[in-house]
């Protein structure tokens, strides 16, 4: 993740001008604009970490936003904690020497971003557990908060899923409503093999028996089967396996932690989770600040 991209930092200051940090009344009412803390952010539950290397950018951006000089700062981690590392519940994340009103001030954004995204992490490590020793990876999809995919994206990676589409142009998928307003599977089959450009790969989305025959018939590159309970995945897979040998199979459609392994072990290449990113609940963080001289 490239925390200075242009991208991600606007995405940050975004969130500190909602919380309106630089004018943080409370703050600066009552304590010392010279006062030195430190801030530690500990788990309070056992969580996959993600999102470390928001911190210095979000200081960064606060002293820019705040228009005021408040000093040097460090964020610093044990060396064995790092985005991707399992703690456990007591462990702390990073330890930040900083301003002590700056620390207040962005506290909570700080805490809402390592929240949601250990939160994505962890439910992640959950699903790619849960399909261990099989050959099926875990994918993520397109259902993600408006504004954070990249967030939500690198939090799944830190998990050890991958990364599916991240937006409509990075990949051709022929869905449910592509095949009734486009005149059925095969036309536009037909019409996206012609038009891709390069070497983009035509996945196509089927639900039924007769679409799975369309589909292979008509020369998809990958297919993704959509809806079918474990018993008939393993059935298409088969049958798509005896037709094309090569082709990427997934699974997709309510996928849950009691009922993913099935599906891996049906035989299909991805699972894909859209729970992962719009479903996963905020892991339990805090940040303990206590006066800091030095």
């Amino acid at each position: 993740m490239d925390w200075k991209s242009k991208r991600i930092r606007t995405l940050l200051e975004t969130a500190l001008a909602e919380d309106k940090a630089a004018n943080d009344v409370t703050t600066t009412l009552t304590i010392d604009p010279k006062l030195r803390a430190s801030g530690t952010i500990l788990a309070k539950q056992a969580c996959v970490v993600s999102g470390l290397g928001s911190i210095p950018v979000i200081l960064d951006i606060f002293s820019k936003m705040s228009g005021s000089s408040v000093g040097r700062f460090e964020v610093v981690s044990h060396p064995e904690i790092f985005d991707g590392v399992q703690v456990k519940a007591g462990q702390p994340l990073a330890v930040i020497r900083h301003n002590a009103a700056a620390l207040l001030s962005t506290e909570r954004v700080i805490l809402n971003l390592l929240q949601r995204m250990c939160g994505i992490a962890t439910l992640t490590r959950e699903f790619v557990n849960a399909v261990a020793k099989t050959k099926t990876k875990v994918l993520d999809t397109r259902k993600t908060i408006p504004g954070l995919r990249l967030l939500d994206k690198y939090a799944v990676s830190c998990g050890g899923g991958v990364n599916h589409r991240l937006d409509l142009q990075d990949g051709i998928l022929i869905k449910n409503n592509h095949i009734s307003l486009g005149g059925g599977l095969p036309v536009v089959l037909e019409k996206a093999l012609k038009g891709r450009k390069g070497g983009q790969v035509v996945q196509v989305e089927v639900r039924s028996e007769l679409e799975l025959e369309q589909a292979i018939a008509g020369g998809a590159e990958s297919i993704l089967l959509d809806n079918m309970t474990p018993a008939q995945t393993k059935k298409a897979v088969k049958k798509i396996r005896e037709a094309l040998p090569e082709i990427k199979i997934e699974s997709s459609g309510n996928m849950n932690l009691k009922t993913v392994r099935e599906y891996a072990l049906a035989g299909v290449d991805f699972v894909s989770v859209g729970a992962l990113t719009h479903s996963a609940t905020a892991v339990d963080l805090s940040m303990r600040i206590t006066a800091d001289v030095y």
